[in-house]
């Protein structure tokens, strides 16, 4: 029987932000789906019995769901986890903070009248059990609250754009760029639970570009991925029902450079009659087939 690798993916969206959450990790393997190429690496989190997929998916809410929704088809994780930084639209939320999304906003949909642009606002809930394990984890340690999604940088407090977050997202305290694509895919496929943590990195305000300059950034991302390592620690997975394994996202037919028979998956599976089938012993001093 494999043995079976309970997993959370944790999703990033910039370098920086990858290599932050892949240096707690150990044991680390590199996996590719079998079909469009996308990569992971999946590494063991000590102390903890939780296999980690980490994917640096790029930025945007479009690429955000695309890749979030390959990810959850092909290495069925039991929680997705979306980590990096933000920017921060609250006095009260200084640099390095570190926010915890209890809703995600997307606030470009709408409709523009002769009256003005009318807010339509959709939003997505963190998972209650992510959220609850957060809380227990990181307890005075980050704020929960709503963020704000938008495919823009918001560089520019005194902005048209800036000025409808306050009026019609009041309560949202970050913006980034891809939260919503990732709650939105997590909520359609309705298999694991979503959870975003973001390290505030800038002001979203004209003094971004002098607070990336001055390393907010990697401090920034280092705070999230420790708050979500922080999280899983505290997070169990879900039972294992007796007899059942994991399934391994390298499973199916052969397509290494060197074909020696296809390997064909037939876990749990049932045979009303014969089957007849052919091993082949691939150790370099050992080629006899039986």
């Amino acid at each position: 029987m494999p043995e079976t690798k309970p997993t959370v993916a944790i999703l990033t969206a910039l370098p920086l932000e990858y290599d932050a959450v892949l240096a707690h990790l150990t044991d680390i393997e590199k996996l590719k789906h079998p079909r469009y190429g996308t990569r992971a690496r999946r590494g063991r989190l000590s102390g903890t019995p939780w296999y980690v997929a980490l994917v640096d998916m790029g930025e945007g809410t479009l690429t955000a769901a695309t890749i979030t929704e390959r990810v959850l088809s092909w290495l069925e994780p039991e929680a997705v986890l979306f980590v990096g930084v933000a920017g921060g639209l609250k006095d009260d939320i200084d640099l390095g903070d570190v926010v915890v999304a209890t809703k995600v906003y997307a606030v470009q949909g709408g409709k523009q009248t002769p009256d003005g642009f009318m807010d339509r606002p959709e939003s997505w809930r963190a998972s209650h059990e992510l959220e609850q394990a957060a809380k227990e984890a990181l307890r005075g340690k980050a704020h929960f609250k709503p963020i704000a999604v938008g495919d823009v940088v918001l560089a520019d407090a005194d902005s048209e754009l800036a000025a409808r977050i306050r009026t019609s997202y009041n309560d949202a305290v970050a913006i980034e760029m891809e939260s919503s694509g990732v709650a939105h895919a997590v909520h359609l496929a309705g298999q694991a639970g979503a959870l975003i943590i973001r390290g505030i990195s800038d002001k979203a305000n004209a003094e971004k570009s002098t607070a990336d300059a001055e390393g907010s950034q990697p401090r920034a991302a280092a705070n999230a991925a420790a708050a979500a390592i922080a999280v899983l620690h505290e997070l169990d997975p879900k039972p294992v029902a007796p007899g059942q394994a994991e399934p391994d996202p390298r499973e199916g037919p052969f397509r290494g450079s060197t074909y020696a028979g296809d390997h064909l998956d037939f876990r749990g599976s049932t045979f009303q009659g014969p089957f007849t089938a052919k091993s082949v012993d691939r150790r370099p001093d050992n080629n006899s087939e039986r």
